[in-house]
């Protein structure tokens, strides 16, 4: 069995020798996205397994080893980290944990050390925690962080985005019932075995599996009627996430709409692009600013990429490229809104809204200081930028009820409902 180390500062590290014997556990954000990353990490020679559990207990768990203050996406995930080492079903001793770290001012910055306080409280403080990122915070000889794993990765969410913007605008109207999610697990696996390969990475490769997904789901038998559109947006582990957000896709699905969640790419180009603005502003190594525009620059090809494949099929509608984006909140705020989702989570709700799903859940954790800012403290200019916008602002957190939650996107919908009846009574006086 590995021998346990630590640094100077007391820090449990992963070993070289845990890499061979540990289990590495990983919280559950977007569902498609993260189960390709896995098989990723997986391909590169680490023992991963993604945490899909969701039961009442992750929330008490963290409720036990996380202060009431915490952001509730942090609450979420060590708890769900906790239950898992509780349930034994993992050798404690051969088991390490992963958590992003995003290195800025958002409190998601600090989860790692929550978690380790949570674990030493639980008496698991032999369990080591790794930090993905891509900001060089801490150092694990047994684990390592490659160019062709972000390459992989950086893959991954183009496809992931591509499955599900594909699934949403399919599984609303297929004739027969999980035809759609045949499809995405279909595709994952396919996918992953390229990447096991070093395949489907090159642009060439992406735009050629693209153009075959986007055939494949296009061939799909559909019932096409006019549904109540809708769109989500919010804090990102809220946004995605069926533990955090009380499985809102599932609930939007049962009250018969069509639901659009916005990819990860442009978050992924949101935060590149605001490393450029800060050494642009602030000054910075002339070569981190070169590695970083390439990086940029690469991002937005494969977005175009993507775009284009989508196109292929007049029934889809693609994703918003990235710089027209950008330009939707010229006038509406402030580019220096960067802490969590910053001006992106505006620019979402102005891109679903010119896309046609003007029906909006915007969603935050209780008391997330950036998302009220950018979500629920811009509703009314989002709405004097574009009249057809109908939002609600739903808080996510330990005491909020499902039931109320739901009982306020229901008012929501019974708005858009009758927006949706009068438009098409307008369209047939029009054509009678």
């Amino acid at each position: 069995m590995a021998k346990l180390k630590y640094n100077r500062r007391g820090r449990l590290l992963f070993t070289r020798e845990m890499k061979r014997e540990y289990t590495i556990l990983a919280p559950m954000m977007a569902p498609i996205h993260f189960r390709l990353m896995i098989n990723v990490l997986r391909n590169c020679g680490y023992h991963f397994e993604l945490l899909d559990t969701s039961n009442p207990n992750i929330v008490q768990e963290g409720l036990k080893y996380v202060h009431n203050d915490a952001c509730y996406p942090a609450l979420l995930v060590i708890g769900q980290f906790i239950d898992a080492l509780h349930s034994g079903k993992y050798d404690l001793n051969k088991t390490a944990l992963v958590i992003t770290q995003t290195g800025g001012g958002c409190r998601a910055s600090n989860y790692i050390h929550l978690l380790r306080k949570a674990l030493k409280r639980a008496g698991l403080q032999q369990v080591p925690v790794l930090s993905l990122n891509l900001s060089f915070l801490e150092h694990n000889p047994g684990f390592h962080i490659t160019l062709p794993m972000i390459r992989k990765c950086v893959a991954a969410l183009v496809y992931g985005d591509a499955l599900m913007l594909l699934r949403n605008q399919t599984e609303a109207y297929e004739v027969h019932k999980g035809e759609s999610d045949r499809l995405v697990k279909k595709w994952t696996g396919i996918l992953t075995g390229q990447f096991n390969q070093g395949k489907g990475l090159s642009l060439k490769q992406q735009d050629r599996n693209l153009r075959r997904i986007v055939r494949d789901f296009a061939a799909v038998e559909i019932e096409r009627r006019q549904k109540v559109k809708v769109g989500v947006v919010g804090e990102i582990y809220i946004k995605y996430a069926p533990l955090g957000n009380n499985h809102l896709e599932d609930f939007l699905r049962t009250q018969d709409c069509e639901v659009n969640v916005p990819g990860l790419m442009n978050f992924a180009l949101f935060k590149v692009d605001n490393r450029l603005d800060d050494i642009r502003l602030y000054g910075g190594n002339p070569l981190k600013y070169f590695f970083v525009n390439l990086l940029m620059r690469y991002l937005l090809r494969m977005q175009e990429t993507l775009i284009a494949a989508i196109r292929t099929e007049p029934r889809f509608h693609p994703p918003t490229a990235y710089p027209h984006l950008k330009g939707l909140v010229k006038n509406v705020i402030g580019y220096g809104d960067k802490m969590g989702e910053g001006w992106l989570l505006t620019a979402e709700m102005l891109e679903l809204t010119e896309a046609g799903y003007e029906n909006i859940v915007c969603v935050q954790p209780f008391g997330c200081l950036p998302n009220h800012i950018s979500g629920k403290g811009m509703i009314h200019r989002v709405k004097a930028a574009d009249r057809r916008s109908n939002i609600v602002p739903i808080d996510y957190d330990p005491s909020a009820t499902k039931v109320n939650q739901e009982n306020r996107i229901k008012l929501m919908l019974a708005v858009a409902r009758e927006n949706l009846e009068r438009s098409q009574a307008q369209k047939q006086g029009k054509v009678s």
